[in-house]
């Protein structure tokens, strides 16, 4: 009896060893600490003068960002992408099997119990060796046991494996929400772009039209003899040449089309959009100053999180240089006879520990550590050349869209006097003071100079959609996931 106390005197002070080590363990390697970046300046250099910095209550809507355009058509298919679009679904993927792999790293800071049973009934050998008359040619053996295992960590190295693979989860997060925009935007884009082609087809149905009537007037003059065989092929050749560019158009379109309806998870030929000309004008995006840039950015935070990934990673790799402690301890019942397996006689019971320490491994050690040192340098470099990447991307698009519309204005300037230009020209031409080919002129001047004002239009909304996705589309670092 006093054995028996003696022992479970010992094992209560062993956990209590156990626990003082686990809570005094620590955990090495760096700290990690945010790096740093060039500082943001105090406003965007290319804001357009019109245009003013964003109070904190006036920010893009979050989430949906692209309801900023008013346009249901547009809504209806973005609602689209989160439901069916299926690089998004992949994305998503990734992150849960991030998050997984979370919860792997955190078991390991728990004991792993195991509980095992076994019965065997043995007939032993009557020629064997040493054989006595004592000892049965028969036997049971009913075994009933539980183990259990716990690695101490007491340097880190499975603290610093959660905090690895939470980060990393993190940053996969950070990559959803990226990928989720660059869908949304390219969406927008490709709309955009789509009405845009509208209004060029528009365009070129109205001046198929005018054309039409052109070669009438000059068919009619040529019956009439005032005017040359040389006057009717020019007409034909400018009307079939600008049947050909609308057809062109036509081509064009269906691409967008069909891009779109990848996009939002339909096959391309069961999709379509009804023809609608592009009409709207970029709206004011509310900008926010340049520093609260890096909280906007789901690309940013997810590289931010890869660098504190990277730096848990060097902890990893220091706690290779310590000793690894592992504890055991194993209970159970064993008996012959299974009516006294539940008996006290059938007790078992074992407590152990084990240090391992490397004492030589060649600079393998050293080589792993440095190698994570190097990985955590090449993420911080990343980090930082993805800030700088942010900012390019916002004031290209700033200057874009303050460029173009300066290009549009005057573009529309030139637009009308074209327009002009064809309405002297064809005057002057039924009157016989000219020739056609001053008509023909004009008409493919004011055709070409339609067309740019459309085209301009477009790519003033389109770079609408880059700014709004250089801003971060309304996403900030809160709706980054806890783990």
């Amino acid at each position: 009896m006093k054995r028996s106390r003696t022992t479970a005197v010992d094992a209560v002070s062993l956990s209590l060893t156990c626990s003082l080590l686990i809570l005094s363990g620590c955990m090495v390697g760096p700290k990690y600490v945010q790096p740093t970046v060039p500082p943001p300046p105090p406003a965007f250099k290319e804001t357009p003068s019109n245009w003013t910095q964003a109070n904190p209550q006036d920010q893009l809507p979050k989430g949906e960002w692209w309801e900023i355009y008013g346009d249901q058509q547009l809504n209806l298919l973005e609602g689209k992408i989160a439901v069916s679009n299926q690089t998004l679904k992949v994305s998503y993927e990734q992150y849960m099997g991030a998050r997984d792999l979370v919860r792997q790293a955190r078991s390991q800071l728990f004991p792993t119990l195991a509980v095992q049973s076994s019965g065997s009934r043995t007939q032993l050998s009557k020629n064997r060796p040493n054989v006595t008359t004592i000892t049965s040619g028969q036997f049971s053996d009913t075994v009933l046991q539980g183990d259990i295992s716990y690695e101490v960590d007491l340097w880190g190295q499975v603290r610093r494996t959660v905090e690895s693979a939470r980060e990393n989860a993190q940053a996969s997060a950070g990559e959803l929400e990226n990928v989720s925009l660059s869908l949304h935007s390219e969406l927008a884009a490709d709309y955009f772009s789509l009405r845009g082609l509208d209004l060029q087809k528009q365009l070129l149905d109205a001046t198929v039209v005018d054309f039409e009537r052109a070669l009438q007037l000059t068919e009619a003059r040529y019956h009439g003899g005032v005017a040359s065989d040389v006057d009717v092929a020019q007409a034909r050749t400018q009307l079939e040449t600008t049947r050909a560019q609308d057809i062109e158009t036509g081509v064009a379109r269906a691409q967008f089309e069909h891009a779109i309806a990848v996009l939002t998870g339909q096959t391309a030929s069961t999709f379509s959009l009804s023809a609608s000309p592009l009409e709207a004008t970029p709206p004011q995006i509310p900008l926010g100053l340049p520093s609260q840039l890096l909280e906007r950015r789901p690309d940013i935070a997810a590289a931010e999180r890869r660098v504190a990934s990277a730096n848990a990673q060097i902890g990893i790799a220091i706690s290779a240089y310590y000793p690894q402690i592992a504890l055991s301890a194993a209970g159970g019942v064993e008996s012959s006879a299974i009516g006294t397996v539940l008996q006290g006689p059938s007790a078992l019971w074992s407590v152990g520990g084990s240090a391992i320490e490397t004492v030589i491994d060649g600079g393998r050690r050293r080589a792993v550590t440095q190698q994570a040192r190097d990985n955590h340098a090449a993420t911080v470099a990343s980090y930082r050349e993805n800030v700088l990447e942010a900012f390019q991307q916002v004031e290209d698009n700033l200057a874009a869209l303050r460029l173009l519309e300066q290009e549009l204005t005057t573009q529309q300037v030139a637009v009308a006097s074209a327009r002009r230009s064809v309405a002297l020209s064809t005057t002057r031409y039924k009157r016989g003071i000219t020739t056609y080919l001053e008509v023909l002129t004009a008409q493919s001047i004011a055709l070409s100079n339609e067309r740019t004002a459309a085209d301009l239009m477009t790519r003033r909304m389109t770079a609408s959609v880059q700014l709004i996705k250089a801003l971060g589309g309304g996403w900030d670092r809160t709706q980054m996931p806890k783990m």
